[in-house]
């Protein structure tokens, strides 16, 4: 069965590879935008519901431009869905990655200048030049110190999440501002260079092999329930993003393999190990 969050196909356009599966529409090729909001929300359909977010700087295949609305592929982990069309440009490939929990676009390199967007960990940069320990762009000044180079890969997926503390709870979130469990497992592994589906359901269908019930957990294990995902800190604690505290919390392990049951959402589906890159 077709997975719509994962299917480049509309009423009016396909990707080419779809001409079997999607009959009696326009097959295009996409052609290739970057987010030039500070954040955006990936719909499921024009003013539908949030299924993701999008932040500056990240690319998409953008497939149909129709009555305002960008119907796109994102190039981080192939969700499928709208934006605004002006949230989207045509830009330089990126050079620089935000590495901090999050950072501003200053309007000089100077912290007393105006500062012009917020931009969350992850977003990507096109850098000019380097002045007085700012990375110039053309939208203004970033602070060196919080960026990193988009080759660079972090070695643990924990030290990213942990950036996320306190991050308030937002369904269907991917940034510093407003982040679920699944957003902030993605943001964790893209970070180390492991490819991250957007969804908890498909993250437990792709990412590591699956451990055996009664194996120690290690740090940087995955649990996963009906909808839900966590990030193991230790044998005892876990990391997550939660309805329950609305927030990025550690929490016990055991504490919350009983509270999700006892609150109606059922055991632990999955344990997995995931394998970093060399």
């Amino acid at each position: 069965m077709m997975d719509r969050r994962l299917s480049p196909a509309n009423k009016r356009v396909a990707d080419p590879s779809m001409r079997e599966s999607w009959p009696g529409v326009q097959y295009v090729d996409p052609e290739p935008y970057a987010v030039h909001w500070p954040l955006v929300d990936l719909r499921n359909a024009p003013e539908g519901r949030r299924d993701r977010q999008l932040l500056f700087g990240e690319t998409v295949g953008v497939y149909e431009m129709h009555e305002g609305w960008a119907f796109v592929q994102s190039t981080k982990d192939n969700y499928v869905g709208y934006v605004p069309k002006s949230s989207l440009a045509n830009v330089p490939e990126a050079t620089h990655r935000v590495t901090a929990a999050a950072s501003h676009v200053y309007a000089r390199p100077d912290f007393k200048s105006r500062d012009l967007m917020r931009l969350s960990h992850g977003c990507l940069l096109h850098g000019l030049a380097v002045e007085n320990g700012f990375l110039q762009t053309a939208d203004g000044y970033v602070p060196f110190v919080h960026c990193g180079d988009v080759g660079d890969r972090q070695p643990d997926p924990l030290v990213e999440a942990k950036l996320f503390l306190d991050t308030p709870y937002l369904w269907g979130g991917n940034s510093r501002f407003g982040i679920d469990c699944s957003g902030l497992v993605q943001a964790a592994f893209l970070a180390c260079g492991v490819g991250c589906p957007g969804d908890s359901d498909l993250q437990e269908a792709q990412l590591g092999y699956d451990l055996p019930a009664d194996a120690p957990l290690e740090r940087n294990d995955l649990l996963f329930w009906k909808g839900h995902v966590a990030l193991v800190a230790d044998e005892g604690r876990l990391i997550h993003a939660n309805a329950h505290h609305m927030a990025v919390t550690y929490e016990g392990v055991d504490a919350a393999i009983n509270r999700i049951n006892a609150q109606g959402d059922g055991p632990v589906t999955s344990r997995k190990r995931v394998v970093l890159p060399a």
